[in-house]
């Protein structure tokens, strides 16, 4: 894979493969933080009629949002990149107490070709700390594997009310390269 300024790649199909999973898992509100690693995807959200979407600003923001649509009775999914899973930290433990679902999807810095040092602690933090919070974690590095790792991590959040997230490593997504 070659380091992308923009995050995208021709080929790539992730992002629909993960908009597709929402869909077949009724996602009906999609929150997000605009991030160059989720762009595609939330086009495709934004595209589409049947789904709700809210641009935040800050991650946190989206754990209230995600409790506020399944006490209504619907499902919603955060969107995010690592550095904001500190964001939500706090937040996640009304969830916990609560045992409401709650989804995320996560594109990873700080990993894989990182030219940004203020990236690279969360992102190599990201997995072990939402892990100490409770929650489970997907990790995805293979472009194939995420619609249907999408769909399995909504499947037992929406399932058993649990927090749930899948973070797609940046060997996935591509890396930022400055120095063009």
């Amino acid at each position: 894979m070659t380091a992308s300024g923009d995050g995208e790649h021709s080929s790539v199909r992730w992002p629909e493969d993960i908009f597709s999973a929402l869909k077949d898992c009724e996602i009906s509100q999609v929150s997000f933080v605009p991030d160059a690693g989720h762009t595609r995807l939330i086009d495709c959200c934004l595209d589409d009629n049947m789904i709700k979407t809210t641009r935040l600003t800050t991650e946190q923001e989206g754990v209230a949002l995600a409790l506020g649509a399944w006490l209504g009775g619907e499902r919603s999914v955060l969107l995010m990149q690592s550095s904001g899973v500190g964001n939500c930290i706090n937040m996640l433990s009304i969830l916990h107490e609560t045992r409401s679902p709650f989804l995320m999807v996560v594109t990873m810095r700080g990993e894989w070709g990182e030219f940004n040092p203020w990236q690279v602690p969360m992102g190599q933090g990201t997995a072990a700390v939402l892990r100490e919070t409770g929650a489970i974690v997907y990790e995805v590095d293979e472009e194939g594997k995420i619609g249907e790792t999408v769909e399995a991590a909504a499947r037992i959040a929406f399932g058993s009310s649990r927090v749930v997230a899948v973070l797609i490593g940046q060997r996935v997504i591509g890396y930022k390269n400055w120095r063009k």
